[in-house]
């Protein structure tokens, strides 16, 4: 190379970095902003995944992240773990194990996955659910529920034997709804279960557990589909309607017999008008898509609605809809898009209108579950 060609190229480089940070930079859709990196995969450590982070707010500024670290050769299942911010999510803590795949229970040793985040009103704990199956399954599909608590904000974790008057396998991904019954305050975890995927006779159904000290669960009900189309209907997520005395669920879909979208791609919803103890018949939502993938539905303290979802198979972004009350679901907005994947957005009201969000991603569209983002969203 010729002494003065170095310069050039030199420059070439730079300019080169330059603009595929500017392009990185441009290529950012959506309303999402504050936007920060909790955690990134180290691709040569024990984990190929990291993802389905759930969150909850210890103080206005010190905010508690759940995620899950899939083991390899697994699927879906690993450890959890959480990320502390003291800082309202400008930085995040080094992970802090909460379960630990590597430690037995027993003569059990057992993998986790899934992790809900919850906080009673006016107490000074924050639940962690998840579920665990015995680590020499292949995967989660027949897992059973297991708990730890956190009097500390997240340092440190007490794990919890549960009492399960609900006795079969169940898969958990979205938050826990509070109702009131007859002066009684009871807790709402939407469940179901692919017992299916490794028995010909078994079955997948969405259901509702109840609790009412969060210790004891026992079935609620089921939320069954039209008999002359079945539908697989599964991590749902509870909210008020604009009648806050009825709830609703809306649901991901797949198809009953090889799991992928249905045609239309919908979600499912079913309503209770009696706090949870029974469900109407599920029936497809016209405006609110779902390709086969988790979605967010949500009431702020001003009444309005948010669905947040992925609108492709793919998952390359994130979308949503809003709905005011006694109005129509509005335009598709987006998100978060940035050449990337994108899945199991979890929110969490910050102030009225304003909403606290976590979701596994990537830095590109090749790769998936490489990243946990955080991110607010002001909805008018």
């Amino acid at each position: 190379m010729h002494p003065n060609t170095k310069p050039i190229v030199l420059f070439l480089s730079i300019v080169g970095m330059s603009i595929a940070s500017l392009c990185s930079a441009v290529a950012y859709e959506g309303d999402i902003t504050n936007l920060t990196t909790i955690d990134t995969l180290d691709q040569t450590g024990p984990y190929n995944k990291i993802w389905e982070p759930h969150f909850a707010k210890w103080t206005e500024s010190h905010y508690i992240c759940a995620y899950g670290l899939q083991v390899r050769g697994k699927v879906d299942m690993g450890d959890i773990v959480v990320s502390l911010s003291r800082d309202k999510g400008e930085t995040w803590s080094p992970r802090i194990m909460v379960f630990d795949h590597r430690i037995r229970n027993g003569t059990v040793q057992y993998a986790y996955n899934n992790s809900v985040l919850f906080r009673p009103l006016n107490q000074d704990i924050v639940w962690l659910f998840a579920m665990r199956a015995p680590l020499h399954y292949r995967d989660s599909e027949n897992a059973d529920l297991v708990a730890a608590y956190t009097a500390d904000g997240g340092y440190s974790w007490h794990h919890v034997e549960l009492a399960l008057g609900y006795q079969g396998s169940l898969i958990i991904v979205a938050g826990i709804e509070t109702v009131e019954r007859d002066g009684v305050t009871y807790y709402l975890l939407p469940a179901h279960r692919n017992s299916q995927r490794h028995d010909p006779y078994g079955d997948r159904r969405q259901f509702v557990l109840e609790s009412k000290n969060l210790l004891r669960w026992n079935l609620a009900s089921y939320i069954d589909y039209p008999a002359e189309k079945p539908v697989f209907l599964h991590e749902g997520k509870i909210a008020q309607t604009d009648d806050s005395s009825v709830l609703k669920i809306v649901m991901r879909t797949a198809t009953m017999d090889r799991e992928r979208a249905i045609d239309p791609p919908l979600a499912y919803s079913s309503i209770s008008n009696d706090g949870g103890q029974s469900w109407s018949l599920a029936q497809p939502e016209p405006e609110l898509p779902n390709y086969r993938a988790k979605s967010f539905f949500g009431k702020d303290a001003n009444g309005n609605h948010i669905y947040v979802y992925s609108n492709r198979s793919e998952r390359h972004g994130l979308y949503y809809k809003t709905k005011s009350p006694g109005g129509s679901w509005s335009r598709q907005k987006t998100f978060y898009f940035q050449n990337n994947r994108n899945s199991y957005p979890t929110l969490v009201e910050d102030a009225p209108g304003r909403w606290l969000s976590v979701w596994d991603s990537s830095n590109n569209m090749e790769s998936r579950r490489t990243v946990i983002r955080f991110g607010i969203i002001e909805v008018e």
